[in-house]
């Protein structure tokens, strides 16, 4: 099945608002705030609900299609898909409310912004976590809501420009003031849960890093010296670490090497960021001072929200929270820098190529490759590095799709059926340092980041052949991912029913939906737009062949002109004046798409050979 987002985007909001919005009673007109449902279940739960929200929210942000701000420039389709939340003139009102009842359902009694985890942690032992540990901030919160609030600001900046009612204003003005003091903690979050972790070259960790980079069997003593000056600009540009976690480690020594991310909540003894009161209060740490691959991920992709075109020209951020983010983007380009070098170091076969990646805590599964990979596609594609990089990146992510049994068939008790259900266990260590159990935080997102890490990187090459190559493994992890969708009541359309492709695992599997994993299809859907959206991939040899085509129609034209055409009957002149628009038009877009130069050059040549034929003919005449 070959992506169409805007239908499927459609389908997953008409299934939101289903799903998301209490059946209203027969002298009810309009939906309110309080007939949200909240399917994290509990006020704890503030990823979920962020996820949530973010299903509509993020799509709204970022196409234009889907704006919900502007009443008399939403389309048709959308109000029919979002019409448990009313009118055109009602729904941007009730999300209103309903994001301020977010943002006040997740703040302390003092008003304070609260990033719990709550059901996204998970017990090692038998016994539950306790409400102390379910309170605890998680890195994965302030990544989404950095998101989150970014898109709550742009849609009231929007909404605030076509009111009239007082009454709705100083609702807008209590979402912004809301949002913003959110913005500012999650912030603030990032900064107290980055860390820098040093060790020794012959230590555990150094000898599983150094294991898993020595893909030409060279000595450690010479690939340590290799990597560490690899590594020059990260290493410097941690020492530029100013405020927050990350700054105590020690990375001079001739055989020390070092892991820099984010850790899974914030790092235990983290210093309190001075200068950031609007945020409130900065709750004491517990997590491990070591990066988790998998938050660390999560986080590039929420902070970098913080320097998108839309964040920039809406200026969206104050003085205070610009200061945080200049240190947030270091720390994110420093990652992003470290983690693409590790995956492709060396001069011939990349480590991130020996699959599966074995991370310093000795954990080795296809999804720290694929988390490696979703790294290395942010760093490549910003970077724009060339068309021969993406398509051995490219070929990565369909290897991993056909390990993942994405794209072939899960033949038995297949352990990559693992990757989906249950999933992968991401550890919280430092979680029972407040009371209770071991923690750990369960992801089954393997087939929606993969195809979401696809979109990424067919978005900019532009050799047609790779670019078809790498859509034809994208539909074919779609095909997979709409076979996941439940099928029948009101989560229709919602994810995620692993069992429908993988029936070794029985019956029913979910009883809900999962807003983590419909929002990484909603996610990739957008990418997928926007792949949409921009123009066609670049081809020099077209680009010629337009050139040439217009070098000779512009010639003749200039001929007819000279033999005096323009001077004949209305017809002809007219028949001149549409050829001269029509190669106006086709050098304009000879560049960006020459394919279509050439067939309207094509179509100029025909007119003009006919002017000459015609003019040959009364000649002969």
């Amino acid at each position: 099945m070959r992506i169409q987002p805007r239908q499927h985007l459609l389908e997953i909001w008409e299934a939101v608002a289903r799903s998301s919005i209490r059946e209203k009673h027969a002298d009810e007109r309009t939906s309110r705030e309080g007939d949200w449902v909240w399917h994290g279940g509990d006020a704890d739960d503030s990823v979920s609900d962020t996820q949530q929200l973010l299903c509509l929210m993020f799509p709204a942000a970022e196409l234009p299609a889907f704006g919900l701000a502007t009443p008399d420039e939403t389309i048709e389709p959308v109000v029919r898909a979002l019409s448990p939340l009313g009118t055109a003139v009602q729904i941007p009102r009730v999300l209103t409310r309903v994001l301020i009842s977010f943002l006040e359902r997740h703040s302390d009694s003092e008003g304070d912004p609260r990033f719990s985890g709550g059901g996204c942690f998970a017990s090692e032992t038998r016994e539950a976590p306790t409400p102390g540990q379910r309170a605890l901030d998680v890195t994965e919160s302030f990544a989404l809501s950095i998101t989150l609030t970014l898109a709550v600001l742009t849609f009231a900046r929007t909404l605030r420009e076509g009111l009239r009612s007082r009454l709705v204003m100083a609702e807008v003005d209590k979402l912004e003031a809301l949002a913003n003091k959110r913005l500012t903690a999650a912030m603030v979050g990032l900064l107290r849960s980055f860390t820098v972790n040093a060790f020794e070259a012959d230590s555990p960790e150094g000898q599983i890093l150094l294991g898993s980079l020595n893909q030409a069997d060279v000595a450690d003593r010479r690939l340590v010296a290799e990597l560490r000056r690899e590594l020059r600009d990260v290493n410097a540009g941690l020492r530029d670490l100013t405020i927050g976690s990350g700054r105590e480690a020690e990375l001079e020594g001739q055989t020390t090497l070092f892991e820099c991310g984010w850790s899974w909540g914030v790092i235990d003894g983290a210093p309190e960021i001075l200068h950031a009161e609007s945020g409130g209060a900065q709750r004491k740490g517990v997590a491990l001072d070591a990066s988790s691959l998998y938050f660390t991920a999560v986080a590039l992709d929420g902070i970098a929200d913080l320097f998108s075109t839309r964040t920039r020209v809406l200026g969206l951020l104050d003085a205070e929270q610009r200061r945080l983010a200049d240190s947030l983007h270091l720390r994110w380009e420093m990652t992003r820098r470290y983690w693409a070098k590790l995956a492709t170091f060396g001069e011939g076969r990349w480590p991130l190529e020996s699959m599966p990646w074995n991370t310093t805590d000795a954990v080795h599964s296809d999804y720290s490759s694929l988390l490696v990979s979703a790294i290395v596609t942010r760093d490549m594609v910003d970077r724009r590095v060339s068309d021969e990089n993406l398509s051995r990146l490219g070929r990565v992510l369909t290897e991993l799709a056909k390990r993942g049994r994405v794209i072939e068939r899960a033949e038995g008790n297949d352990r990559a059926i693992l990757l989906h259900a249950p999933g992968t266990r991401v550890g919280l260590d430092g979680a029972d340092k407040v009371g209770g159990p071991a923690l750990y935080r369960q992801v089954s997102d393997f087939a929606a980041v993969l195809l979401k890490c696809i979109v990424r990187v067919a978005a900019p090459i532009d050799d047609v052949g790779l670019r078809a190559e790498l859509l034809r493994t994208r539909d074919g992890v779609w095909d997979h991912l709409v076979r996941r969708r439940f099928t029948a009541g009101q989560y229709r359309h919602l994810w995620d029913e692993p069992s429908n492709v993988y029936t070794q695992l029985g019956g029913r599997h979910a009883d809900g939906p999962s807003w983590h994993h419909t929002l990484r299809v909603v996610e990739s859907l957008v990418g997928a737009a926007e792949l949409v959206r921009g123009d066609p991939p670049r081809s020099d040899f077209m680009i010629r062949q337009a050139q040439h085509s217009l070098s000779e129609a512009e010639h003749l034209y200039d001929q007819e002109l000279l033999d005096g055409a323009a001077e004949c009957g209305v017809p002809i002149r007219d028949l001149l004046m549409m050829v001269q628009t029509n190669l106006a038009r086709a050098k304009a877009i000879q560049y960006r798409r020459p394919a279509s130069a050439i067939a309207i050059v094509q179509e100029v040549l025909r007119d003009l050979d006919r002017l000459a034929a015609a003019r040959q003919d009364a000649k002969g005449a």
